[in-house]
Order: structure tokens, then C-alpha cells, then sequence
């Protein structure tokens, strides 16, 4: 199978970058989309060439770090899938295939397909997480939880940060990210207690960092490798209007 690249060349952030042509023979469709990347990087290395920089973990569609815009769409051209899980059948030979890196003002690029989404991180550190009583953990069945809310905690948990999300919004909004994190700890009782300062410390990070506003295009849901449903963004305004009230009722 013969492929034709083009790819995202930028030696770092504030230098110019450009689509460079590359063509890859003899790679087979069972590969995945990282592994033909592997041997496009082999064959730089073997011309004395720098190799594409892309990001990679765990290679098991779990750690969201395969960030890549794949002919315009954030991991490719199926739904609830990551680069690293995009395999060469879904292509066709002698197919042409533009890669390129996350674009938003908040996810800078780093060296051509790397991006810094330590954005994502600071969102997190301002509110994402519950204050708790250190010491032997506490028994699982201590605090009791229904199972359709268990469920839809879960299901805002899915959410592996990887960015799909805001390459994929005309805005660069980050809201889907953030409205996964909220739900989820606003649902369980654990969460409770840091309810309100949580909503609008991690919104206020998030404008912050320079992400835009949600008008409710839907690109986010579309792209996002686990599903995370558009309607959580909506429990994200109502936990960010209850905290608002809250406050102004203390006066």
C-alpha cells in the first residue's frame, strides 16, 4: 500500500511551519495510523533527516495523547476514535493525507504535531479535584450512590483531556473539557462540599488560558473519541448560574 503525506512541519512555536509532501510505500493496512509514522520517521532517520515529532502513549485509544488533525478532522474520519486506534484500511492506496497539529491560541504548538495542552492542566489544578482527610481509604460502600447518577458520573469520567474537542470548534472552546470535569465531580456527594467555588474557579482558568466561548456548534460532541454528550455543557452554565446565585444570596 503507497500513501501520499502531507505533513505539518514547524521547528517550534514562533517559527514559520508548512505542509511538507512525503511518500510512504509498502506499508500495510492492517498498521495503525502511529505505526506508518513510525516508518515514515524510520526512513528520515535512515536519510539523515529530523523526524516528524508527534505525541504518543499508550497507543490504546486511553491517554488522548495522539493529538493529531487528520484531513481536517481532530483523529480522523471515525467517531469515537483516537489517532493511535485509526488503522490504514480506513484509507485507500495512493490516498493523500494532510496531517496537521491541534490549532488553537491555547494549545501553542511545540515542534510539528506537538502541541503544549498544559492549558488543560492548569484547569484542572484551579478546581478539578476534592479536598479530602488523609489516611487509610475509606470503605467503598460508606457513601451510597445511586445507580443512574454512578452512571453519569462515569460517563462525564470518560473524558481523557486529549483536545479533539477545541481543534475541532470554530471558537477553540475548551467547554466540553471543562463541562465533563464539573459534572463530574457535581454529581457524586463527594464533590459537594467545593460545588460552587470549583464551577467558577476552573471557568474563569478556562477563559483565562485564552479558549473561546461555546455557541452551541456541536463540533466538540462529533469529535470527541468518547462520546462526551453536548447536553453536559448545559449542567456546566446551570452549576456556574447556581453558584452565581449562592454567592449573591450571601451577599
Amino acid at each position: 500500500m503507497r500513501v501520499k503525506l502531507n505533513i505539518w512541519r514547524q521547528s517550534h512555536a514562533q517559527a514559520p511551519g508548512k505542509l511538507v509532501p512525503y511518500e510512504v510505500d509498502g506499508v500495510s493496512d492492517h498498521m495503525s495510523f502511529l505505526e506508518m509514522l513510525d516508518v515514515v520517521n524510520e526512513g528520515l532517520i535512515e536519510r539523515g533527516d529530523e523526524p516528524v515529532a508527534f505525541d504518543h502513549d499508550c497507543r490504546e485509544g486511553i491517554c488522548g495523547a495522539c493529538s493529531q488533525v487528520i484531513d481536517g478532522v481532530p483523529h480522523g474520519p471515525h467517531e469515537r476514535t483516537t489517532t493511535c486506534q485509526l488503522h490504514l484500511r480506513s484509507f485507500s492506496d495512493g490516498d493523500s493525507i494532510t496531517i496537521e497539529p491541534w490549532r488553537a491560541q491555547a494549545f501553542p504548538v511545540v515542534k510539528d504535531l506537538v502541541v503544549d495542552r498544559s492549558a488543560f492542566d492548569r484547569i484542572m489544578a484551579a478546581g478539578g479535584y476534592v479536598s479530602v482527610h488523609t489516611g487509610s481509604a475509606p470503605d467503598g460502600n460508606a457513601v451510597l450512590i445511586g445507580k443512574p447518577v454512578a452512571e453519569r458520573a462515569m460517563d462525564a469520567a470518560e473524558c481523557i483531556g486529549c483536545g479533539a474537542c477545541v481543534a475541532a470548534c470554530p471558537n477553540a472552546s475548551a467547554m466540553l473539557f471543562v463541562a465533563a470535569k464539573v459534572t463530574q465531580l457535581a454529581l457524586l456527594p463527594q464533590g459537594h462540599p467545593e460545588r460552587e467555588q470549583r464551577v467558577q474557579a476552573m471557568v474563569a482558568q478556562m477563559e483565562h488560558e485564552g479558549f473561546g466561548s461555546c455557541t452551541n456548534h456541536g463540533e466538540c460532541e462529533a469529535v470527541c473519541p468518547k462520546g462526551i454528550p453536548l447536553d453536559f455543557i448545559g449542567k456546566l452554565n446551570r452549576e456556574l448560574l447556581r453558584a452565581g446565585a449562592k454567592q449573591a444570596a450571601a451577599g
